[in-house]
């Protein structure tokens, strides 16, 4: 019985992964096909319909967004979590009068420790830092997708574009918790088993943001997020290289090829324990200087780089293991 019992949470668990990692990979395109070919049919009134009201709905993910705690509290996120398993650990209090600007690092292939702790409440993020409400911040593009759009919206996620990021740290009240994956798609391109590497010298934006609205810093890094798939890494200068980053540029996200351990996609059972660190006070510019951004940018890298030296050993790695910062 405990073997059933066992091998029955072992295949929940996978199927849970598994969709998250589909949904991931094809919702959005699949339903804007679905619309299109609905729009051929004898039920072309919905997609019609829908259009309709997506056009009248336009901004609102740039304005809050529309998140349901009941989407965000889905067993299925249970299963994922469990499946690595994936651990939230808080270093230090958030205020809820106080807005802040998470960095998360790294970007790995599919953000899963950020997902599962921001986008969910699997994790216990709403019971470790209460009266706070996440918002992971991801590709503007995804919000344009008919009906991907709401999936996202309803797990808290918001388009990182300016508007968007503006209106939660200034026009939503406090207690807002803006999550950035500062690397973004440059730096997935670089995620590997061992890779300890984040793309943030050159990427000051969020700092500035920060001083505009006086939203604290708070260093975020997901151990264990680089291990979950195995990558094609192509060297700098070379001819597939160069077309990951094109199509970077183009479409906004890198095309990384990689495979997990089950059926290509599903990814490795890796433990991923992000760490939330100490806020860092930020006070309130209205027109920050270079030299004020770059002094707290300074701050934020040496941060994240005691964050990660603190808790490497407890969370998997050697002392010897180093990060990267570039």
């Amino acid at each position: 019985m405990a073997q059933e019992t066992t091998q029955w949470k072992d295949c929940v668990e996978k199927l849970s992964v598994l969709q998250w990692v589909l949904t991931f990979l094809l919702m959005g395109v699949c339903c804007s096909v679905l619309m299109l070919y609905l729009m051929f049919t004898s039920l072309w009134l919905f997609p019609v319909l829908y259009t309709t009201w997506m056009l009248m709905d336009w901004n609102t993910p740039e304005r809050g967004g529309r998140r349901s705690e009941w989407v965000r509290s889905w067993k299925v996120w249970k299963h994922l979590r469990n499946y690595f398993p994936v651990k939230l650990v808080k270093t230090a209090e958030l205020s809820p009068s106080r807005n802040y600007i998470m960095g998360s690092h790294p970007h790995g292939i599919m953000c899963v420790g950020a997902f599962s702790c921001f986008c969910t409440e699997s994790s216990g993020f709403a019971q470790a830092f209460p009266g706070m409400r996440p918002a992971l911040a991801v590709l503007a593009g995804l919000f344009r997708l008919p009906l991907y759009r709401d999936y996202v919206m309803s797990a808290g996620m918001c388009p990182v574009s300016r508007p968007s990021l503006q209106w939660l740290l200034s026009r939503s009240g406090v207690g807002n918790v803006v999550v950035i994956v500062i690397g973004g798609a440059t730096e997935s391109l670089s995620s590997a088993p061992g890779v300890n590497t984040v793309v943030m010298r050159q990427r000051k934006g969020f700092v500035r943001l920060a001083l505009e609205y006086g939203a604290d810093l708070v260093p975020v890094y997901s151990f264990g997020e680089n291990e979950v798939f195995r990558q094609v890494l192509f060297s700098e200068g070379s001819v597939m290289r160069a077309l990951q980053t094109t199509f970077k540029k183009v479409m906004g996200f890198a095309p990384c090829l990689f495979i997990g351990q089950s059926w290509g996609v599903l990814p490795y059972r890796v433990p991923i324990t992000t760490v939330v660190g100490s806020p860092i006070t930020v006070p309130q510019v209205s027109c920050p200087t270079e030299e004020m951004v770059d002094q707290y940018h300074q701050l934020y890298m040496e941060a994240l780089s005691q964050l990660f030296h603190t808790h490497k050993t407890s969370c998997g790695l050697s002392h010897t293991h180093q990060l990267q910062i570039i």
